[in-house]
């Protein structure tokens, strides 16, 4: 059966994962991360694709984007996607595929849900107990939006400027955001909207990329439709 194309509407964000093929290690030396970073900075500005946040562990790759053109993001995927799986063969004297397939993807709301996608991606590593504070990992867009770092691949979204007239007092705020205990549902909400191509939001932007695309971006109830049961004759 043919897979269904991707639903990624121009200036709507998305999340993506991309994961090693078996949860594979795909990032061997500091070298390769450099490698991957530099070749998503080309493509997203080839394809017009704007990313406002990042993180690559050891075995996956999430990223924050939008998109600006019809397909853009498809194309910047496989152009990096590719790029990298032939450094990443010929640096470590193997072949074959390196990645689990389609990446993983979701839409996002940019109204209060956006800026918690940030979050989440940032503080990928936290998470996996590499480092306490997210400020001592180098790769991931943490220290461009919270510190200041300068960056030619992070473009800063809308939501992300309101927080602050000045770089000083974005970073400030920002920094605000991570001192906030990341909710357990919420975590589990993303993962499963991403790893299903669903649509993290509210109902009523749900409700609205249904509409404009025609495919079904919500979770289905649990159970049986109501009605199911056929009266006995």
């Amino acid at each position: 059966m043919a897979r269904l194309p991707r639903i990624t509407p121009i200036d709507v964000p998305v999340h993506i994962i991309q994961r090693g093929n078996n949860r594979q290690v795909c990032f061997v030396s500091e070298e390769d991360y450099g490698a991957y970073a530099g070749w998503l900075n080309e493509y997203s500005k080839k394809y017009k694709v704007d990313v406002h946040a990042w993180v690559m562990m050891t075995n996956h790759v999430h990223l924050l984007c939008t998109p600006r053109q019809v397909g853009s993001l498809s194309l910047m995927m496989q152009s990096l996607g590719r790029r990298y799986v032939r450094y990443f063969n010929s640096e470590n004297q193997r072949s074959g595929t390196l990645w689990e397939g389609r990446y993983k993807s979701c839409l996002v709301q940019e109204d209060r849900y956006l800026l918690e996608l940030y979050r989440y991606i940032e503080l990928n590593p936290v998470r996996a107990k590499i480092i306490i504070d997210p400020a001592d990992y180098h790769w991931s867009s943490y220290q461009v939006n919270a510190l200041g770092k300068a960056s030619d691949l992070c473009l800063p979204h809308p939501e992300y400027l309101a927080l602050g007239s000045d770089p000083l007092k974005r970073g400030e705020n920002y920094r605000i955001l991570f001192a906030q205990h990341f909710d357990g549902k919420l975590l589990e909400e993303i993962r499963a909207n991403t790893n299903k191509g669903l649509a993290f939001g509210n109902d009523r932007f749900k409700k609205e990329i249904e509409t404009l695309t025609g495919r079904r971006v919500k979770a289905k109830k649990r159970g049986r439709p109501l009605g199911w049961r056929k009266e006995k004759i």
